[in-house]
C-alpha cells in the first residue's frame, strides 16, 4: 500500500467536503428516502432502493419512484398492514433482474421483520452484536434472517453474502446511509451503531481510484478487497473510513480520475 502521507489524507478530505453536499442528492438514489422525515419510512425506501441500485442512475430513480408509488407513497404504513391481495399491484414491477417475484417476497420479508423482529435497525444490531461489530458477518447473518420465511431461489442473489467474498456493495451503501451521521447526504437515523465498523461500498469506480491512488492492490472487488480498502481508509479516519466513499466515487464518476 501507498505510504499514509499528510498530502493523500488532505487530498481526499478536500474531495470528500466538496461531494458530501446536498446538491449532489437530486440525481443519486438517496434521493428517495431523502423524500421522507419518518424513520421508518426512510430506512424502508432506502433499503430497496439500495436493493436495485445498480445500472443507469436515471432507470435506479425511475423504478425506485415508482416501487414508492406502488406502496402508495407510505412504505412503512404499507409493509406494515399490506394483505397478500395488495401485492398483486407489483405483478408488472422489473428493474433489470429484480422482478415481481423478488419484490414481492421483499416486502413479505420486510413485513415480517417490522411485525415480529423489531424493524431494520433491530436486526442488523443484533446481528452485529452476536458477532462482536463483524460487518462481514453480521450482513451475513441479516441475510439468513431476512431469508427465513419459503423464499424465491432467485430472490437469494438480490442480498450479497460476504462470507461468500461478494463485496456487498449495495447492503453496504445501505448501511452508510443509515448510520453515517452528517448534516448534508446520510441519514445518521441509526444512532446505536457506530460509523467506524462499517464497510466501504465498493463498485468499478471506487476501486478504480483506490487503486489509483495506492489505497488498493487486491485486483478483484470482492470481499477482500473491501477489507483491504476500508482498513487503509480507517487510517485516515478509524471512526469515519467510509466518508470517504464520497470522494472516492466523486472522482471516479465527476472526474474521470485516473
Amino acid at each position: 500500500m501507498r505510504e499514509i502521507t499528510e498530502d493523500l489524507r488532505d487530498f481526499l478530505e478536500t474531495k470528500y467536503n466538496f461531494y458530501n453536499q446536498s446538491y449532489f442528492i437530486h440525481n443519486d438514489p438517496i434521493a428517495i428516502p431523502h423524500s421522507f422525515t419518518l424513520k421508518e419510512d426512510i430506512e424502508i425506501s432506502g433499503f430497496l432502493v439500495a436493493t436495485i441500485a445498480w445500472g443507469q442512475r436515471s432507470t435506479i430513480l425511475r423504478n425506485g419512484n415508482r416501487l414508492i408509488e406502488l406502496m402508495d407513497n407510505s412504505p412503512y404504513d404499507f409493509v406494515l398492514n399490506f394483505k397478500p391481495k395488495d401485492l398483486k399491484v407489483f405483478d408488472t414491477f422489473v428493474h433489470r433482474t429484480f422482478n415481481s417475484i423478488d419484490c414481492k417476497y421483499f416486502l413479505i420479508a420486510l413485513q415480517h421483520i417490522y411485525r415480529r423482529k423489531g424493524g431494520l435497525n433491530k436486526v442488523f444490531l443484533d446481528s452485529l452484536n452476536v458477532h462482536n461489530c463483524n460487518i462481514g458477518l453480521a450482513i451475513s447473518t441479516f441475510r439468513q434472517t431476512f431469508f427465513s420465511l419459503s423464499y424465491p431461489k432467485r430472490s437469494l442473489k438480490h442480498i450479497s453474502d460476504p462470507t461468500k467474498n461478494s463485496s456487498a456493495k449495495r447492503i453496504c451503501m445501505f448501511l452508510r446511509w443509515m448510520v453515517r451521521r452528517d448534516k448534508n447526504v446520510d441519514f445518521g437515523i441509526w444512532t446505536n451503531i457506530s460509523p467506524g465498523i462499517l464497510a466501504i461500498p465498493l463498485d468499478i469506480h471506487t476501486g478504480r481510484v483506490s487503486r489509483s491512488l495506492g489505497l488498493l492492490e487486491r485486483k478483484q472487488n470482492d470481499w477482500k478487497a473491501v477489507m483491504e480498502l476500508t482498513t487503509n481508509l480507517r487510517k485516515f479516519d478509524p471512526l469515519d473510513p467510509v466518508k470517504y466513499d464520497f470522494a472516492l466515487f466523486g472522482l471516479g464518476i465527476n472526474e474521470k480520475f485516473r
